[in-house]
């Protein structure tokens, strides 16, 4: 019961309580400094430094809780937001607000089919069988590839067109094709690796999908839920981007500056050395070994990236 009433005054926000995105999820709580101990494996945990309790869920479950205003936040796929929306449409008053890509578990919602098979398109699957976790995601992409196929030559009588099963398999839903349970499956592909193991090829892209950040469109508090969206946006700009700062002749600043342009402008310094200043700018990550070489080609020295561990700049 006391539990239940220091959940009234507080921000509720779910993360996964497993899977794929749940270390990440933590690694991005722990860099937007939310502080929290989750007791004995608890599915909640109280927030140390903000009104804000977490809630451990299945990731499948987060897009629910929150489009129904029951959770403020909430950070999963979005292979689960749009599997969720395909039951529930969303309305002006319920569902969910997208509010950022955490580009992170970047994976694919594919229709796979045996490599060896005869299939190679899937409209060869109409009628057939086929196996997901994804139940809503598939029938709809079939049922508008019925629709597509099968409309015109049935004259739109759906009764007599040809019809897609879609079964339920919760786990190794890879291995459906194999043990003869189905002619094809949608499931997730992050690598591939799994999917090419299991003698399968993917032939049709359902959703492409990443964790995201989502918001009720009631939440309980407004402003504590853009502070903690601020945070987490900062630490996603800080994951892309270091902070590069060299020294470089006043004459080639120019140069410098098609290089390094920086978020908004260069950071310029005047050294204690006639005609030297130092530059700081924010560069992409990706980019930084390439960005030191052009800045030694045109004569800047003592080139040093140094990590980002927050911002407060525009991702």
């Amino acid at each position: 019961m006391d539990l239940v009433n220091h959940l009234n005054d507080r921000l509720l926000f779910a993360v996964p309580k497993k899977g794929r995105l749940h270390q990440k999820c933590l690694d991005l709580l722990h860099g937007s400094d939310i502080k929290f101990h989750r007791h004995n494996r608890l599915d909640i945990a109280l927030v140390q430094n903000h009104p804000l309790a977490l809630v451990f869920l299945p990731a499948a479950d987060i897009p629910t809780f929150v489009g129904e205003g029951r959770v403020d936040l909430g950070i999963t796929g979005r292979d689960q937001v749009a599997e969720h929306e395909a039951v529930v449409p969303p309305t002006e008053t319920t569902g969910v607000d997208e509010i950022l890509d955490l580009e992170f578990g970047r994976c694919n919602l594919q229709v796979q089919v045996p490599e060896n098979g005869t299939i190679e398109r899937p409209e060869q699957l109409l009628g057939k069988n086929v196996v997901t976790s994804f139940t809503h995601l598939a029938e709809a992409y079939f049922r508008k590839l019925e629709e597509r196929v099968y409309g015109a030559q049935m004259n739109g009588d759906s009764q007599s067109r040809p019809k897609t099963s879609i079964k339920y398999v919760g786990g190794s839903v890879e291995a459906a094709c194999a043990l003869g349970v189905a002619d094809g499956i949608v499931d997730l592909v992050e690598s591939g690796e799994t999917m090419r193991a299991a003698g399968l090829k993917a032939i049709s892209t359902v959703v492409e999908s990443t964790a995201v950040l989502i918001r009720s469109k009631h939440p309980s508090d407004p402003r504590l839920v853009n502070l903690i969206v601020a945070r987490i946006r900062g630490v996603i700009t800080a994951q892309k981007y270091v902070l590069c700062t060299y020294n470089i002749l006043r004459s080639s600043v120019d140069a410098a500056r098609s290089i390094t342009p920086g978020k908004r402008a260069l950071t310029i310094t005047t050294l204690d050395e006639e005609g030297w200043v130092a530059i700081q700018a924010m560069v992409a990550k990706k980019d930084a070994a390439d960005i030191m070489d052009q800045l030694t080609e045109i004569g800047a020295c003592d080139i040093l990236l140094m990590k980002l561990e927050n911002t407060r700049t525009e991702a």
